[in-house]
């Protein structure tokens, strides 16, 4: 194990740097390492991963300890980040979380609806702050796009890329489809009321594209497609709202904004007004976690909460029934000709 930092000293008045640790070092994780330490007011205590290698290369980097076992960093921080697969989500979170321990959790919160509910709920019983990685939710764009955007009635989105090794664990609902599923439902903001989806295996056991039509009780319709079997990476959403549009590309992180202007000429026919907003994007990443530090040092709830990233999975839940059914039809059908 590396030696642990020393700790830094605090002039009277002076707020003491919120302790930190990251769990799970992979891909993902070491980013997580590397922005707490470039923190000015975060100590980053250790990193935990079950490779002591990969501990140990993120931990020298940013001069912290490093730990194999994520247990060992429950008596020496105030947050962590949890950044390891997905099944693993429930057993490594319970610990800091019952120790009141602050949590970032990647998304999804669990693979489950019954495994999510419980981190929430141990989370809110506990008094801990609980934020889950949806990360597209700190894209600057879809951060302006939230901002402008009051009466969505019908959404549409793409989010293809091309084939990675990483989470082929999961199918490509709970793997990218989740972070339009939980957009659309923060655009919209009222319940759903009826689901249809579509999907298929390419590459994988599991479904790597899939087609869902999510239905809001006010009547607005979310059209959102995923695939991560796409020859190019292709990734935008579309809003049709009351007499306007808006068109974001994730990747740029620019704002379209077209909008239906009363007229005033001959006739009365109204005009229509293009608008490329300027927006200065930064890493979605680096804001994420300045925000979840944020939250935890003013003790209040952060923009995507534990009953957030619930929703988002029992939705994600009824488009892969919907998926396994339209499956089983087809079969049926097949087996019948």
């Amino acid at each position: 194990m590396s030696s642990p930092p020393q700790r830094a000293t605090h002039s009277p008045g002076q707020a003491r740097k919120l302790r930190v640790g990251v769990v799970g070092v992979g891909y993902l994780g070491r980013f997580h390492a590397r922005i707490y330490s470039d923190m000015p007011d975060v100590e980053l205590v250790g990193v935990a991963d079950i490779d002591p290698q990969a501990a140990h290369t993120v931990a020298d980097a940013h001069n912290c300890a490093a730990y194999t076992a994520a247990e060992e960093l429950v008596d020496k921080v105030d947050a962590v980040s949890i950044v390891v697969p997905t099944v693993s989500h429930l057993s490594v979170a319970r610990p800091f979380l019952e120790r009141g321990i602050h949590t970032l959790l990647e998304k999804p919160i669990a693979p489950t609806y019954e495994e999510a509910r419980e981190i929430v709920e141990v989370a809110e019983r506990d008094g801990a702050i609980l934020q889950v990685g949806h990360l597209e939710r700190f894209n600057a764009g879809v951060m302006a796009l939230a901002e402008h955007v009051q009466d969505a009635r019908f959404i549409e989105v793409h989010r293809l890329g091309p084939f990675v090794d990483r989470a082929t664990d999961v199918d490509v609902v709970t793997d990218l489809m989740i972070h339009d599923i939980d957009i659309a439902m923060s655009l919209v903001r009222t319940t759903i009321t009826d689901i249809a989806a579509v999907g298929i295996p390419v590459l994988t056991a599991h479904v790597d594209i899939a087609n869902a039509r999510l239905e809001f009780a006010n009547g607005a319709v979310a059209n959102v497609t995923a695939s991560r079997v796409s020859n190019k990476k292709f990734r935008r959403i579309r809003v049709f709202g009351q007499h306007s549009y808006y068109g974001l590309n994730y990747i740029d992180q620019q704002l379209e904004i077209v909008q239906a202007k009363p007229g005033t000429g001959a006739g009365g026919r109204g005009e229509i007004v293009t608008e490329q907003l300027v927006i200065h994007p930064r890493p979605p990443l680096d804001v994420e976690l300045e925000h979840f530090v944020r939250a935890v040092r003013e003790q209040r709830a952060p923009l995507v909460d534990g009953r957030v990233g619930l929703e988002a999975v029992r939705v994600a839940e009824l488009v892969r029934e919907k998926i396994a059914a339209s499956q089983a039809r087809g079969q049926t059908v097949r087996s019948e000709e």
